[in-house]
């Protein structure tokens, strides 16, 4: 759905995806939902396990925060294609938008956020719990929001180009 279109405003296009943090004994995974337009983070969350219930609320929390999307973006995880997911989208009149098999290029922002992540917080700083990752990911988050200039929007920060339009 997102080849050849056209990303000129706020809430046109989220992005959604899971990715795994290492910790000191397994695995944590954080779940972020991105505005591609402004590549401000409109919601996140760490989860134990990955079933589709951490997606679900994440997005109803963003949409009640924010306003819902016009398009949602994500992989084709079992998370994204599970009945509960489709019903959310489409009670929100959202559509639907899944990376096709060669087309990973459609979830690059999110893709580039993880890295951003990864390699300035979670490597860094690696978190020995829980409770210290939710914190570090509050702060970074908060950072990569309201105070990183971003070279992909003309470097401006995503907070200021996402309420500048929306």
């Amino acid at each position: 759905m997102l080849k050849g279109l056209t990303i000129d405003r706020p809430n046109q296009v989220w992005a959604i995806d899971i990715t795994y943090i290492p910790m000191p004994k397994g695995f944590l995974y954080l779940t972020a939902i991105l505005d591609v337009y402004s590549r401000f983070v409109v919601g996140w969350a760490i989860s134990n396990t990955l079933d589709a219930a951490c997606c679900l609320n994440l997005t109803r929390e963003a949409i009640m925060r924010y306003g819902k999307p016009e398009i949602i973006n994500s992989d084709q995880g079992s998370q994204f294609t599970c009945h509960e997911w489709i019903e959310l989208l489409e009670k929100e009149e959202i559509k639907i938008s899944m990376d096709g098999k060669g087309r990973a290029i459609d979830n690059i922002f999110i893709e580039r956020f993880w890295r951003s992540v990864k390699w300035d917080y979670v490597y860094i700083k690696v978190p020995s719990d829980g409770i210290e990752l939710y914190q570090g990911m509050k702060d970074y988050i908060d950072y990569y929001n309201h105070k990183l200039c971003h070279q992909g929007i003309d470097h401006q920060i995503p907070a200021s180009l996402y309420k500048s339009v929306a």
